[in-house]
């Protein structure tokens, strides 16, 4: 598209007008259009070209501009101003209503609209809404939601004008508007740093570039302390809990190009407004070097998750009274098992631990120890509560277990209303024995509110695979009350007789020990792990389509929207989630009704992740789902996600990303039938060998990794997990 901009010649300025038949391109990043506009006495169309800002079919624009001449695609209007003019006659006024500007008019509701009010249609919305209702189908909700989209759209547009003339793509209008209401300009032109913080997706640059264009100067003390909590954020993103003081003031001094005595004022200002916390880490207050800076939410949340666990600790928990022999033997009977001499020593310290921690990889019989507590405290009369993260894990351990469990968030009985946990310290949870699996994907916050509910008599089971990939969000939880020492902890490195017979389990724990894992690229052979060499990242791509469309769904019957998931390092690149999402889609859901949002095309019948936290619709960050409708008229796109169905406005697409492939931070305490995943050293950067363990734990009946074995061998020798900086450990101690 570059090459074709730099082709266009500008000739003498004109003017033109004309009605709007059909939008070729539009790029909703950076409103860069190309539309199809019929102009009086003109027999053919007219090509226009240029940023046209939320245009719709059959709207009348006055355009300012020049006529060029395209070498390939002729002559060409290209557009340096533009306004809108309401559409005059019936047909072009039916376009426009139909074009689904509106929510709530369709194309058949269009008709009958104009067929009723003909050219008045437009003012008797504007000025006599309630007359719609003389149309035959129309009452007063399809009143009232033609009414609020009509003035949301009109004030829309005045902000994306408002935002584009200050550098800022239009797609954040609507979330702009929708998180600021009417005074959306107002609070843009007061502090335009808030977009930083406030609005998913607007980060520090763009909010930084608005304030240029409104006259904040670059050594504005508001543009420092919105930066400031800005780097936070960002660190936070990388997984810090805190960040040192010095090598704070340095990157705020890199990242916002100011003095380090602006950095600082800065800083002292944000600490007093309570914005962050500086904290002294060691004991002579006076060395700077060791102040840590957290943002307040996260110095709040660790100090708890401290305070709390050393609470929990100290309280002297309900009495077990029974024989842990018989109890043992009771318990291996009830589940016809037998249990090994370190699976046997874990269930008892349940008895007498008021906290344990159990770690360890695929086949080290963590689930049957787990078992065998939960049946034990049940028997005894005790309730006994099980929570994981995600609805995916919570789905697995109660697969595992036979037992409900739920997510953390519904443990705590969240509300979406007020935003925040009904179940805390004021009113804990009921129950004796609380078993939390998938710690490993527990951040700082989350485990800070998890902690704050739990009864002080009750015992806690902390669950987890250390040597995976840590949560998402910021702190590194799991291994900080690992290495604290102060809870006791039972490791479990020994496979199972049974588990010996999967190259998965067996390769696993071959790659988490540094080992090179065992390789065969016969696909004949009834193996559950393969590895494809192939060392062109084209050539990777299109074997990933083959084996995910045919391949594997014939030989292993499986199917490849519930059970192949492909899983790779990184977003972007050939090898990239975006890009074999798109090839992957095409292979596998071609056809059926689509829209395109921001670039994206979405399809009835499309596999879909949940990218955000979102409480009211009551689906979380990882969850995966199938669009099973498409709503033009109302603008709304529905997910089922394992039976439960989610609706989404156009506006709330964000949410969602297409999830054929997935990176492997996504999958986490996710458990697939077939795992196919990229390795390559295009994803240099990513190989980890805790990313190509987690990926190769995801998979439950088979693995198969396309590449190159240098890239495994990077991997598996790059052994040094990000640092990040946390506090929770010494705070333990």
């Amino acid at each position: 598209m570059s090459n074709y901009r730099k082709t266009l010649q500008p000739q003498e300025e004109a003017e033109i007008q004309g009605q709007v038949e059909r939008i070729t391109f539009a790029n909703e990043e950076n409103a860069y259009s190309i539309l199809k506009l019929s102009i009086a006495g003109r027999r053919d169309l007219v090509t226009v070209a240029g940023n046209l800002l939320s245009i719709n079919p059959g709207e009348v624009l006055r355009l300012r501009g020049a006529w060029v001449n395209h070498p390939k695609y002729g002559e060409q209007f290209k557009v340096n101003s533009y306004t809108s003019v309401t559409p005059a006659t019936v047909i072009g006024i039916e376009k426009y209503l139909g074009s689904g500007l509106i929510k709530g008019i369709g194309p058949v509701l269009a008709r009958r609209l104009v067929l009723k009010f003909a050219e008045k249609t437009l003012d008797v919305i504007e000025d006599t809404v309630e007359r719609l209702k003389e149309v035959d189908g129309i009452g007063e909700k399809r009143v009232a939601m033609i009414k609020s989209a009509w003035v949301e759209q009109r004030e829309i547009k005045e902000i994306m004008l408002f935002l584009q003339s200050h550098g800022v793509s239009s797609t954040y209008a609507i979330k702009i508007f929708k998180h600021y209401g009417h005074n959306s300009v107002e609070v843009v032109k007061a502090n335009p740093y808030q977009l930083a913080t406030d609005i998913y997706g607007v980060g520090f640059i763009t909010a930084d570039k608005i304030a240029a264009k409104l006259g904040f100067e670059k050594d504005s003390p508001l543009r420092a302390e919105s930066g400031i909590l800005y780097v936070l954020h960002q660190l936070a993103d990388d997984g810090h809990v805190y960040y040192p003081y010095e090598l704070l003031v340095a990157e705020c001094m890199k990242v916002l190009d100011i003095e380090r005595e602006l950095v600082i004022t800065a800083m002292d200002a944000a600490a007093q407004a309570r914005h962050i916390v500086i904290e002294a880490i060691n004991e002579d207050a006076r060395v700077e070097a060791n102040k840590a800076v957290y943002l307040a939410k996260f110095y709040i949340s660790e100090t708890s998750i401290a305070a709390n666990l050393k609470k929990l600790l100290a309280h002297v928990s309900t009495p077990l009274v029974f024989d842990e022999d018989k109890a043992l033997q009771w318990v291996q009977k009830e589940l016809s098992i037998e249990l090994a001499e370190n699976q046997a020593e874990a269930v008892k310290m349940s008895f007498n631990r008021k906290v344990l921690v159990i770690t360890g990889g695929p086949g080290t019989g963590k689930t049957t120890i787990i078992n065998s507590i939960i049946k034990i405290y049940k028997r005894l009369g005790h309730r006994v509560l099980l929570a994981a993260p995600t609805g995916r894990a919570a789905k697995r351990m109660a697969e595992a277990t036979g037992d409900d469990a739920k997510t953390i968030h519904r443990l705590l009985d969240f509300s979406p209303k007020d935003g925040a946990f009904k179940r805390t310290d004021k009113n804990p949870l009921d129950a004796n024995l609380v078993v939390l699996d998938e710690v490993s994907m527990v951040d700082t916050i989350l485990m800070h509110h998890f902690l704050k509910a739990l009864p002080p008599h009750c015992t806690l089971i902390l669950v987890g695979d250390i040597d995976q990939l840590p949560s998402v969000g910021a702190g590194s939880v799991l291994r900080d009350v690992i290495d604290s020492g102060v809870v006791a902890v039972v490791r479990l490195n020994e496979i199972f007789r049974q588990s010996r017979r999967s190259l998965i389990v067996v390769n696993a724990h071959k790659i988490n020990s540094g080992e090179f894992p065992i390789l065969t690229n016969d696909m004949e052979q009834q193996r559950d792990f393969y590895f494809l060499e192939i060392a062109e990242p084209e050539g990777i791509a299109g074997r990933i389509v083959s084996l995910c469309k045919d391949r594997i769904p014939e030989k292993f019957r499986l199917d490849p929207f519930k059970d192949i998931q492909v899983l790779t390092a990184m977003y972007k690149g050939l090898l990239g989630a975006s890009n074999l999402n798109a090839a992957l889609q095409q292979a596998l859901n071609p056809t059926g009704m689509e829209i395109i949002r921001g670039g994206r095309v979405f399809r009835t019948g499309d596999k879909v992740m949940q990218v955000v936290n979102n409480y009211d619709k009551d689906v979380f960050n990882g969850d995966i789902g199938k669009i099973v409708s498409i709503n033009t008229e109302n603008q709304e796109i529905t997910v089922n996600f394992d039976g439960k169905h989610a609706a989404y406005d156009y506006k709330d697409l964000d949410e969602i990303t297409l999830a054929y492939a997935v990176t492997v931070h996504k999958s986490q305490g996710s458990e697939y039938h077939a795992v196919v995943m990229p390795i390559h050293t295009q994803h240099y950067i990513m190989l980890q060998r805790n990313l190509l363990y987690t990926a190769v734990t995801r998979g439950k009946r088979l693995v198969v990794l396309l590449g190159t074995k240098k890239a495994i061998h990077i991997a598996i020798n790059n052994n040094k997990p990000h640092h990040r900086y946390t506090y929770l450990r010494q705070r333990l101690r």
